[in-house]
Parts: structure tokens; sequence; C-alpha cells
């Protein structure tokens, strides 16, 4: 007989319209972090690998790559998940690192196809 678990699924407003359009892509998630859906994520260029990103940081991660599709947590070791590429997210539904705001990562993640859109209340 086959098992299965069932979860409740409760929507978020991280997705902002044009779900169709979402691309995905897998990441490694450096060791150390605990980090929540829809955090913005920067490439350490050494390694290749993704922490959240900090303005200040100077190893390349400071520059805004991505948006994690689901919590992780990296505490023990990396963590390989889903971050989306592409596609138009609520920008106050995105988890920015000190030194970050909508306004000031806006027009990179644009360049990269990742479109941060005002919150629209019901």
């Amino acid at each position: 007989m086959s098992e299965f678990t069932s979860t409740i699924y409760s929507p978020d407003r991280l997705v902002g319209n044009n779900a169709h359009l979402l691309v995905g892509q897998k990441v490694t998630i450096l060791t150390g972090q605990v980090l929540s859906r829809g955090a913005l994520l920067g490439k350490i260029t050494a390694s290749g690998k993704h922490i959240l990103s900090l303005s200040a940081a100077g190893d390349g991660s400071q520059t805004a790559d991505l948006i994690l599709a689901e919590d992780v947590d990296a505490t023990a070791a990396d963590v390989v998940t889903l971050a989306y590429s592409r596609g138009d997210f609520d920008e106050s539904a995105v988890t920015y690192g000190t030194g970050h705001t909508a306004d000031s990562v806006r027009e990179t993640l644009r360049g990269k196809g990742i479109v941060l859109v005002p919150s629209v209340s019901a």
C-alpha cells in the first residue's frame, strides 16, 4: 500500500502577477544560513554559492541575483534548492539583506528578468 503526505497550501504574496512567466533554477545555499522563501540572494563569485545579499559585502554577493523559492535551513551543510531567476514579485514580500531596499536593487534585478512590483491592497 502506498503512503502519501499532505500539506495545506497557504498562498503568500511573493509572486506579484504573471505566475506563468516564473523561471527557476537550482542553487546552492552556503552553510550557516536559515533563509525564508522570498529572500534576495547574492552569488559569491569564488564559490558560486548563494547567500542573503548584503549591500556591504565584498565577495560578489552584494549584487542582487535571485529570489529564493522556498524556505531553506542550511545550518549544518550546504543545501541545493530552487530560486527564481525570472518573474514578477511583490516588493513587500521580498526579504532584503542589510543595506538593500526594493529601490536599490530594482534596476539590477530588472536586467536579470526579475521585476519588483508595488503591493496592491484588495
